[in-house]
C-alpha cells in the first residue's frame, strides 16, 4: 500500500510547494515510485516549481469529472522516471473537489505508487481539507514566527479530529515539523523564534530545518526542486529531511550560527 503524505500549514507562503516538490524528488531518487499532487485548485504552481507547466494537458479535476484518465493527466518527470506530477486545474473552482472523487483517485494511485505527496493549499478551505483527510503522515511546514506557528497549531487540531484515521478511530496521522526560512542570526537578535520555542508550542518531532536561502528562489524560477541543488544549504537540508523520514539517523544542521574561520574573514567571508 502507498503511504499518503500531506504537506500542510495554516499560513500561506511558508514553503509548502517547495517542500512537496523536494520531498517527492528525494523519495523518487531513493528508488521509490512517487507521485506529487497539487491540491491548490485555481491557483496551481506545483507545475511551475517542477518545470512541467508546458506539458499540462489534463488535470486533477478532469480526472475527477471523468473528462480524462489518470494516465492522461499524470506527467512523468524528465529528470527522474520514478516521479510523476498530477497538476491542479487553473480554471475550475475549489468546489470541484469532492471527497469521493479524491478518495477514488488516491485509491487508484495507491496501486502503482509507493508514496503519494499531497501539496496542500494554505488555510482550512476545501482543498486543504481534502489534501489532509486521507493522509497517513503530515509534514507541517511553518516559519519561525508567532502567526505561522499559531496557524500550524490550528492545522494539527484538524488533523487529529477530522482526518479519515480519526473518523475510523485508527492509529493517528504521524505528524512532523519542517521549520522553513530559518536564520540563526535573526534568532540571536530576537527577530525570530528559535527551534526550541516552536517545538515547545507545537510538540512535534523535528524532521528538519530549512535555512533562508536564495537557492530556493533560484530553483523555483528555473523549475527545479531545490533538493537537486546539492551545493546549497537548502538542498542539503531537504536531502536530510528525506533521509530522516525514511528512518536514517542524521544530526540536525543549520540551527546554529555558522562560525567563520580566519581565512574566510581574510578573503572577504562574512
Amino acid at each position: 500500500m502507498a503511504r499518503i503524505i500531506v504537506v500542510t500549514s495554516g499560513k500561506g507562503g511558508v514553503g509548502k510547494t517547495t517542500t512537496s516538490s523536494s520531498i517527492a524528488m528525494g523519495l523518487a531518487q531513493k528508488g521509490f515510485k512517487t507521485v506529487v499532487i497539487d491540491f491548490d485548485v485555481g491557483l496551481r504552481n506545483l507545475d511551475l516549481v517542477m518545470g512541467c507547466e508546458r506539458r499540462v494537458v489534463y488535470d486533477f479535476i478532469n480526472v475527477i469529472n471523468g473528462e480524462s484518465t489518470l494516465n492522461q493527466a499524470l506527467i512523468r518527470d524528465k529528470r527522474c522516471n520514478l516521479l510523476s506530477i498530477l497538476p491542479a486545474s487553473q480554471t475550475r473552482d475549489k468546489d470541484a473537489l469532492t471527497k469521493e472523487g479524491v478518495g477514488k483517485i488516491l485509491k487508484e494511485l495507491s496501486k502503482e505508487f509507493k508514496y503519494i505527496i499531497c501539496d496542500s493549499p494554505a488555510g482550512i478551505e476545501q482543498g486543504a481539507f481534502f489534501a489532509m483527510y486521507f493522509a497517513d503522515d503530515a509534514l507541517v511546514v511553518c516559519n519561525p514566527e508567532v502567526s505561522s506557528v499559531r496557524d500550524a497549531d490550528r492545522m494539527l487540531g484538524i488533523l487529529s479530529s477530522k482526518s479519515l484515521r480519526a473518523e475510523k478511530v485508527r492509529e493517528p496521522v504521524k505528524e512532523y515539523l519542517v521549520l522553513s526560512r530559518y536564520s540563526p542570526e535573526r534568532v540571536e537578535t530576537g527577530e525570530m523564534l528559535s527551534v526550541d520555542d516552536v517545538q515547545e508550542i507545537l510538540s512535534l518531532p523535528l524532521l528538519g530545518v530549512i535555512p533562508e536561502s536564495s537557492a530556493i528562489l533560484n530553483a523555483s524560477n528555473s523549475g527545479t526542486p531545490v533538493i537537486l541543488d546539492e551545493e546549497s544549504n537548502a538542498g542539503q537540508a531537504y536531502s536530510d529531511i528525506v533521509a530522516r523520514y525514511l528512518g536514517e539517523d542524521r544530526p540536525q544542521r543549520f540551527i546554529k550560527k555558522q562560525k567563520i574561520g580566519f581565512l574566510s574573514k581574510l578573503f572577504g567571508g562574512r
